[in-house]
């Protein structure tokens, strides 16, 4: 049986993702990608670091690790960074830049029913998924589980449908981290940790295979999969996934996680201001209070 959550085991509704840090072997390129190909600002450059995004909020953090190795086949690790945008025009411009700029980086595109997907792995094999959300209204839910799929988008007839002639000039609208989507080591022991211990719900599942959990009712936040990882252990320093930030709306929220991390008996790196940690497979995960 399943315990039921009170309002201190459940992460707050308003909880959402900050930036992605990516560990990298060719800093110029990757930095390229992410700026002239998807679009984001380069907001700070620094020494071995390159902050990417939209606005002054930071997206995408690559820091360049020269001595580290790509992670061998079947590693815990990074399946996707997914960058949210805001209207159907937008995502076709993105789309359009990214599959003439770096052609061969596309890797398939999905309607998911909540959302509109398109997918392409970057210079260094890190998976980017660039989607925009279905109005809320239009979701469906049996009961906490809402209703997804992956039906074939042709990324074609979308660029046809939604590419304007006139926005290639036009300032990119809103982007952020809408999800990260990670590869584990089996669904089980996922679960625990991102719903039982963290405090996300669930809100889709694909039996020993994948795991979706979301705060306030969004279609999911993070994602496990074990498609490509089943019977993964601890990751080995490597290029890829350096670390996920997770933004809390209230001082109070952060210490309601301290509190469950500390039962759970989960090592933690507290500077008072960011509570760091792992997660099973040692992919780091960093929670701040949002603005601070």
């Amino acid at each position: 049986m399943t315990k039921s959550k009170t309002t201190n085991d459940t992460i707050s509704a308003g909880t959402s993702l900050g930036a992605v840090t990516l560990k990298v072997a060719d800093l110029d390129a990757m930095t390229a990608f992410y700026s002239n190909g998807v679009g984001l600002a380069v907001l700070a450059q620094a020494g071995n670091n390159t902050i990417l995004g939209w606005g002054t909020e930071p997206l995408v953090i690559l820091e360049h690790s020269p001595l580290l190795t790509h992670a061998a086949d079947g590693a815990a690790g990074l399946f996707h960074t997914a960058l949210l945008f805001q209207t159907q025009a937008d995502l076709a411009r993105v789309l359009h830049s990214v599959a003439t700029k770096y052609p061969g980086s596309f890797t398939g595109s999905s309607d998911h029913l909540v959302s509109e997907a398109m997918y392409f792995d970057d210079p260094e094999g890190n998976g980017v998924e660039l989607y925009w959300d279905r109005p809320r209204s239009t979701w469906k839910w049996n009961g906490n589980r809402v209703h997804m799929d992956s039906l074939y988008l042709d990324p074609n007839t979308y660029l046809q449908t939604h590419l304007a002639e006139t926005a290639s000039d036009a300032a990119l609208g809103e982007t952020s981290i809408g999800h990260v989507h990670l590869k584990v080591g089996d669904i089980h022991t996922a679960r625990a940790f991102y719903a039982d211990t963290l405090g996300f719900e669930v809100t889709n599942e694909f039996g020993s295979q994948a795991l979706f959990v979301s705060a306030g009712g969004y279609h999911h936040h993070l994602g496990m999969n074990t498609w490509q990882s089943r019977g993964a252990l601890d990751r080995s320093p490597a290029l890829g996934l350096g670390e996920v930030a997770i933004e809390l709306p209230a001082p109070d929220d952060l210490g309601a996680l301290r509190e469950r991390l500390a039962a759970a008996r989960i090592d933690t790196r507290d500077d008072g201001r960011t509570v760091t940690f792992d997660d099973p497979w040692k992919n780091e995960i960093a929670v701040v209070v949002a603005g601070s």
